[in-house]
């Protein structure tokens, strides 16, 4: 009898054929054994139900299910996770044009079996060519789950985002329906804050994913609205008052709004379009706010008169903050709310 961990591996797809054969290879490479893999097919037009269809028949630990009618995305997702087996303990995503590496289920299973009470395993990513997630140090493999978020909150540490990157335990995923927030604009993320309340975290000091971004897709569009400081404006509103003492989470706030507004300020004087603005303003809206014209015209100001008065070093702060705003924080499930068809 096999006595290591059941683990669902999950991939929803739509019209993935280019990256599909990629995604399921990795996952038939694993070194741990004992998965099961759930093909989720959401009304394909091209051959990736018949590239499915062609593993499925060659292994049966593998189950393809297609969708009745076409799902948005993380309604699509969402239906993908209820078809996990109840006997499984953990849950991995791997996304149709994403990847993982073949000791990636063996390294998570193993990290997250070295302590009762993990709720979320995390690891760097590969995103293309480049390394991605950083802030915890190599003797620090498991922490404590509202310690790590409030470090994600208040240090800008990044080490998690995209479903790809992570393995969620079954019980938590299953418990929580819808498990990604409809209503979220950050819904990836909000999952890992919802789980790590009640849970701990541990990282593997290894890079165990990959996370494509050279095609055309929901997160290729976000990107164009540089959504890093709103996201964590937004989280800040969300959890802040639970995680931190009323003094410290006004602190954090005032940070991140000071922040937040003096990127918008200069996003005034680089002329970004009217979907630029409206993307903001609706990400706002999920918390009950909105932009402040006044403030924002104060930022403009402060903006304006420190790169009169100091071109040289307003520039560089400029683009550092676009360099901090184009990092990829999250996957395509994150806003697709804000672009459903």
């Amino acid at each position: 009898m096999n006595t290591a961990p059941l683990v669902s591996v999950v991939t929803p797809f739509y019209n993935t054929e280019a990256y599909l054969v990629e995604c399921i290879e990795s996952v038939l490479t694993q070194t741990y054994q004992n998965w099961e893999y759930v093909l989720v097919n959401n009304c394909s037009t091209d051959r990736s139900p018949e590239i499915a269809q062609h593993y499925v028949e060659k292994d049966r630990r593998l189950r393809l299910i297609h969708n009745e009618q076409f799902l948005t995305q993380i309604p699509n997702y969402n239906h993908a996770l209820r078809q996990i087996s109840p006997e499984s303990k953990y849950c991995k995503i791997v996304q149709a044009d994403d990847w993982i590496f073949p000791n990636c289920l063996e390294e998570m299973v193993r990290v997250a079996e070295s302590a009762p009470n993990i709720a979320l395993v995390g690891s760097y990513t590969l995103i293309e060519t480049r390394p991605s997630h950083r802030g915890l140090p190599y003797t620090c493999p498991v922490i404590p789950g509202r310690q790590i978020l409030r470090r994600y909150l208040a240090d800008d540490l990044t080490v998690f985002g995209s479903p790809t990157c992570v393995m969620y335990r079954t019980r938590d995923v299953l418990a929580q329906c819808p498990f990604f927030d409809l209503e979220s604009p950050v819904d990836d993320i909000d999952a890992c804050f919802q789980v790590l309340q009640k849970g701990d975290f541990a990282f593997v000091h290894q890079v165990l994913t990959f996370t494509r971004r050279e095609n055309e897709s929901i997160c290729s569009k976000i990107y164009e609205y540089s959504p890093s400081l709103l996201y964590s404006l937004i989280l800040t509103y969300r959890y802040g008052p639970r995680l931190f003492a009323s003094a410290e989470y006004k602190e954090l706030l005032h940070r991140i709004e000071s922040e937040y507004y003096r990127f918008l300020g200069a996003a005034v004087l680089k002329g970004h379009l009217s979907a630029f603005w409206e993307y903001h303003a609706q990400g706002l809206a999920t918390v009950g706010q909105r932009i402040q014209r006044l403030r924002l015209t104060w930022y403009l100001l402060w903006v304006l008169f420190d790169l009169l008065g100091n071109p040289k070093a307003t520039l560089g702060r400029l683009l550092q903050a676009c360099a901090r705003n184009n990092r990829c924080t999250t996957s395509p499930t994150t806003s697709a709310r804000l672009f459903r068809e």
